[in-house]
C-alpha cells in the first residue's frame, strides 16, 4: 500500500485490473521518465527549460494525469513563496495560481507540509480544502496528486498532477509518481545549484570588470592632475555623488572619453 495522505472518507477507487501488458507499459513510461530526468544536464540551459522537461517527463510517468506542473520554494522564504515554474497545460498554471496566490490552500501546500504524497479523487467534496476544492471542480478538474520534491530533509518543491476524471490516481499511480519524484528532486536541486553558482560567477565577473574600469579612471585622473591614488578616487566619487550616477558608470565614461581623445590625436 502506498504511503500517502488520502481524501478523508473517500471511496477508495478499485484497484485497476491491469493486464501484464498495461503494467509493463506503465513501468516503461516511468522508466522513460526516470531516464529523462537522470539525463538532464544544465550546461548552458536556464533552469526554467529544465523544469519544463521535468514536467513533461512527469506527465509521461504518472498514469491518468491530464496536466502536470512543477512548483518550487524560495529557500529564504519557505512554503509561503511557492510558485509554479513549469506546466504541461495552461489550466495547471491557473489552478496553482488559485492555490498559492489567492486561497493559500490545496494539495501542493499540504504535501509540502507533510512531506508525503497527497491525493484527492473528488476535489469538490474534499473537506481538507473547502475553498480550493470547489473552485477547481468548477474548472472541471476533479482529481489531484501532489508529490513533494525532497532532498535530504529539505522540501524544495512539488510535482502537481491533475485530471478531469474522478478517482484518477489510484495507489498504482501514486507509487509510480513517488518513484519519479525522488529522482526528479535530485535533478531539480542540482539544476538550482548550478544556476546559483553561475549567477555568482557572473556577479563576480561584473564586480571585477567594474573594479578594472575604476582603476583605469583613477590612473587617467592621476596622469592629468598629478594627484595621488586616494585623491583621484575621491574626485571620481565626488562626481558620482554630485551627478547621482554609479561610480563604475562615471569611470566608464571617463575611460571612453580618454580613448576618444587618444584616437583623435592619432588621426
Amino acid at each position: 500500500m502506498a504511503d500517502f495522505d488520502a481524501q478523508p472518507n473517500r471511496m477508495v477507487p478499485p484497484v485497476p485490473k491491469l493486464s501484464p501488458t498495461q503494467r509493463e507499459a506503465d513501468e516503461a513510461e516511468l522508466y522513460a521518465g526516470l531516464r529523462g530526468v537522470a539525463g538532464i544536464v544544465a550546461g548552458g540551459r536556464v533552469v526554467i527549460d529544465i523544469l519544463r522537461d521535468v514536467a513533461e517527463f512527469a506527465a509521461q510517468a504518472i498514469p491518468g494525469a491530464d496536466g502536470v506542473g512543477v512548483a518550487l520554494i524560495d529557500p529564504e522564504h519557505g512554503i509561503s513563496s511557492i510558485h509554479t515554474w513549469a506546466a504541461t497545460a495552461v489550466i495547471v498554471h491557473d489552478i496553482d495560481t488559485v492555490q498559492y496566490g489567492e486561497l493559500h490552500e490545496g494539495p501542493c501546500i499540504t504535501c509540502m507540509e507533510s512531506k508525503r504524497p497527497t491525493v484527492s479523487g473528488s476535489l469538490g467534496s474534499d473537506i481538507r480544502w473547502p475553498h480550493f476544492g470547489g473552485r477547481v471542480a468548477r474548472m472541471r478538474m476533479h482529481s489531484a496528486l501532489a508529490l513533494p520534491l525532497i532532498v535530504g530533509d529539505q522540501v524544495i518543491g512539488s510535482i502537481n498532477a491533475y485530471a478531469a476524471t474522478r478517482d484518477a490516481f489510484a495507489d498504482h499511480a501514486v507509487q509510480l509518481g513517488s518513484q519519479f519524484a525522488k529522482s526528479a528532486a535530485v535533478s531539480v536541486y542540482n539544476a538550482q545549484l548550478l544556476a546559483v553558482a553561475h549567477e555568482r560567477t557572473l556577479r563576480l565577473q561584473r564586480a571585477l570588470d567594474s573594479r578594472s574600469v575604476i582603476d583605469q579612471a583613477i590612473g587617467i585622473i592621476r596622469s592629468r592632475s598629478g594627484a595621488g591614488a586616494d585623491e583621484a578616487f575621491e574626485r571620481l566619487a565626488h562626481i558620482s555623488q554630485t551627478e547621482n550616477v554609479k561610480l563604475h558608470i562615471v569611470a566608464e565614461r571617463l575611460v571612453e572619453e580618454a580613448a576618444r581623445r587618444a584616437r583623435a590625436r592619432h588621426r
